[in-house]
């Protein structure tokens, strides 16, 4: 049985990009569950954590990704923070998951999401925002995404940072009040 359904040419063409689908669908439930979970009147702003990691000095850091949520929810928004698979491996050696991440950053574990081994975060925090129009905190100009994802011809999705003075400084990003 499973070798007369792998056999039909819409599988052939399909099976390769299922990792790719999965992500696109838990993205999608993600975005439901938070609603959910914020159900007053709530803004949010995705942070691409693999980026905002190497804004100090180059060396990634969860310190600065935590300095950039405490900025954002300065302003009023609920940051979710994307990550690639590796991030453990990159500041502490070893896997690290959304609820460890979530407890390093002082969010809630539905707020941190990791991506699956082999899948960049990338194109599923492009596929979240364009979901609920919601805009990223990255210095990535997502330019291998450009042709899959209209959205990032919007001037105002993408949201600069830096770190400076023991600070991280959100470019364009406005206090929601």
């Amino acid at each position: 049985m499973f070798e007369e359904i792998t056999g039909e040419p819409w599988v052939q063409v399909a099976l390769p990009y299922w990792p790719y689908l999965a992500g696109v669908a838990v993205v999608i439930l993600v975005v439901v569950a938070l609603k959910r979970l914020f159900r007053k009147r709530t803004t949010f702003v995705i942070l691409d954590g693999s980026n905002v990691m190497y804004w100090h000095n180059r060396t990634p850091k969860l310190k600065t990704v935590r300095l950039a949520v405490d900025e954002a929810i300065t302003k009023g928004y609920v940051p979710v923070v994307w990550f690639d698979a590796n991030v453990g491996y990159l500041v502490s050696d070893k896997y690290m998951g959304p609820g460890r991440l979530a407890n390093e950053l002082g969010l809630s574990a539905k707020q941190v999401l990791v991506s699956p081994r082999g899948t960049p975060a990338d194109p599923l925090i492009l596929q979240m925002a364009k979901f609920d129009n919601i805009r990223i905190i990255t210095n990535d100009r997502y330019r291998d995404w450009e042709d899959d994802f209209e959205i990032l011809r919007q001037q105002d999705l993408l949201v600069r940072g830096h770190w400076s003075r023991g600070r991280v400084h959100l470019k364009g990003l406005p206090a929601l009040g």
